[in-house]
């Protein structure tokens, strides 16, 4: 019985190391915004900020999508990209509330910036707060288009 009782401990164990939670609760949001634009300048690109939780489903499921080759791609090629944990509505609200609210229509929810931290982009209407139910092609597509609209707005 204690034999089974710990391979069943390891597994649980192992399952939650591989499935690491993607919003840091004890990151420092704004430091890593500064240090996303000091690197967005170096490398030309743009900073994709997006805000979420652990518990939120939509979050985990657009981070799992964006994880995926084509999303991947994509997302390394137009952004550098930081996340910003908002807890239960009571984490990190100042930067949300910096950059037009976007968490008011819900969560997932991104601001795209200028290395010059300019808002290019940023969702109004939970956009993503579906992202569970979207396709990775419709996430694909989306940040597809979010990029493009900003790139035109930074080159302009």
């Amino acid at each position: 019985m204690l034999r089974f009782s710990l391979i069943v401990f390891f597994s649980f164990l192992l399952a939650a190391v591989v499935n690491a939670l993607p919003y840091n609760k004890t990151a420092n949001a704004s430091a890593d915004i500064q240090q996303a634009l000091s690197l967005a300048t170096s490398q030309k690109k743009n900073v994709l900020v997006i805000f979420g939780a652990n518990w939120c489903s939509d979050c985990r499921a657009l981070d799992s999508a964006l994880k995926s080759t084509d999303n991947a791609a994509l997302i390394s090629s137009e952004f550098v990209v930081v996340k910003v944990d908002v807890g239960n509505f009571d984490r990190n609200l100042a930067i949300s509330d910096q950059y037009g609210n976007p968490i008011k229509g819900g969560i997932p929810a991104v601001v795209i910036l200028s290395p010059t931290n300019q808002i290019l982009y940023s969702t109004r209407a939970g956009e993503l707060a579906n992202a569970r139910r979207m396709s990775k092609n419709g996430i694909y597509e989306f940040f597809k288009n979010a990029a493009a609209s900003g790139s035109k707005k930074y080159h302009d």
